[in-house]
């Protein structure tokens, strides 16, 4: 076993591979700031679900789980949508787009502090703020790709709002 790890080492050693360089570990050059809308479109459904409990017929014991339930899976969505604008951000985004879009450093800059008061508490103003802070995002990503865009409902029930979509130029 000695011999083998040592001619394992010696082979290793004489074939290093050259170092890599990309913008990620993957380098697939697709982006899209869909998922952080979609994420921030469910911290909104969640604060609608915490806010209902008071009024809801359930007993403490289900009130309870369902508080549970419903904080968890709003604060895992804000923290989705912070790391997909952070992807968009420190992967996507190149310094001719923050010189054509001057306002996208403190776009995302505040979306990232509003995702965390979202995480924070139970706040619809809030979770409604992220959604539209994404929404302008969205639409700079897509200019960047020079297309237009179109806001359609999202069709996704009591959490109504709208998701930015690209349009063809």
């Amino acid at each position: 076993m000695l011999l083998f790890n040592r001619l394992t080492t010696s082979v290793l050693q004489s074939f290093k591979p050259d170092t890599a360089y990309a913008h990620c570990d993957i380098p697939c050059g697709i982006y899209d700031p869909h998922q952080a809308q979609i994420a921030a479109l469910t911290t909104i459904r969640m604060v609608q679900l915490i806010e209902a409990l008071d009024s809801a017929d359930l007993s403490a014991t289900e009130k309870s789980a369902r508080l549970g339930r419903y904080t968890a899976t709003k604060e895992e969505h804000a923290e989705l949508c912070k790391h997909e604008l952070r992807v968009l951000w420190g992967d996507y985004f190149r310094p001719e787009h923050v010189e054509a879009h001057p306002q996208l450093h403190e776009l995302i800059f505040g979306a990232m502090k509003i995702a965390s008061r979202v995480r924070q508490g139970v706040d619809a103003d809030s979770a409604q703020e992220l959604l539209s802070r994404t929404q302008e995002i969205a639409e700079i990503f897509w200019q960047t790709k020079g297309a237009g865009t179109t806001k359609q409902p999202s069709l996704q029930g009591a959490a109504g709002g709208e998701i930015v979509y690209p349009t063809a130029s």
